[in-house]
């Protein structure tokens, strides 16, 4: 059995368009394989206008201990160099390399804190 959540991501569709569609609370794996196997027209029209430029959904992992999940990725998101928790302390985080600076945005997924590293302009 899979939730509705999961079932959107492995299809690869908004838990909105999922809900919207009839998809139930819980499914079987023989329903998944059938929706997989033989999608419904709404799933295919869904998939031909997919622009490619943003994913449905993303897998957030924190670059300290690990903890993962998976989210929808909002529009304000830049490319992060790594994730982390926020519980975790700076020092904690992988080395910044040289030439570069960090920056930090908070509010990533359910605990995350979004981290980008980019070169520094030379004057």
């Amino acid at each position: 059995m899979v939730t509705r959540r999961e079932a959107a991501q492995i299809l690869d569709i908004p838990l909105e368009m999922a809900h919207r569609h009839g998809i139930p609370s819980r499914l079987s794996d023989a329903e998944l394989g059938a929706l997989l196997d033989s999608p419904p027209a709404w799933l295919l029209q869904s998939r031909a206008n997919r622009t490619g430029k943003r994913p449905v959904w993303v897998q957030l992992t924190c670059a300290v201990c690990g903890f993962s999940e998976t989210a929808r990725p909002k529009k304000w998101w830049p490319e992060f160099s790594l994730v982390c928790c926020a519980h975790h302390a700076p020092h904690e985080l992988p080395a910044l390399e040289a030439g570069l600076v960090r920056s930090e945005y908070e509010g990533v997924g359910s605990r995350f804190i979004g981290i980008v590293d980019v070169a520094v302009p030379e004057a």
